[in-house]
């Protein structure tokens, strides 16, 4: 013999099954909630945002200071082994000092560094003035205040 099947868990009274089961037949979050989770998040993001491009700025600048370091002190070890200082960047690159030319991290370019040449009076060869100093051909400004073509 088949029982009916019973519809109430025993001992629970019908207004608990009834309250389970509209809760289950709804299940989903409501139009309130959602836009507060959504406001949460956008709240988020625009703190994490400046902070993000912050760290990326220090990056590059980081960056840029090594590049010219190295260059710098490429560009003096050329004019003592030279006798005279180098006439291009490329320079330094077929005689073997650099592998290639650094990027400017703040111009993206290994094309836009601005040169800084020597003053013929000052030179060691003055009949061939090279370069004496090198900085970025970027026109912002770091997070320090300074232009990034006068470091």
């Amino acid at each position: 013999m088949v029982r009916p099947r019973r519809t109430e868990e025993p001992g629970v009274h019908t207004s608990v099954n009834a309250a389970r089961r509209s809760a289950c037949a709804t299940g989903g979050f409501t139009f309130v909630e959602l836009m507060i989770v959504m406001a949460i998040i956008a709240i988020l993001i625009s703190i994490a945002i400046p902070i993000y491009q912050r760290t990326i700025t220090r990056a590059k600048e980081s960056v840029l200071k090594n590049n010219l370091f190295t260059m710098r002190t490429v560009i003096d070890e050329f004019t003592y082994d030279k006798q005279k200082a180098p006439q291009t960047l490329q320079d330094l690159v077929s005689d073997g000092y650099l592998r290639e030319v650094p990027m400017d991290p703040m111009t993206g370019s290994n094309d836009t560094w601005k040169i800084i040449q020597e003053d013929a009076t000052n030179t060691v060869n003055q009949q061939q003035p090279g370069i004496y100093d090198v900085r970025s051909g970027s026109d912002k400004i770091s997070l320090e205040g300074t232009p990034y073509s006068e470091w």
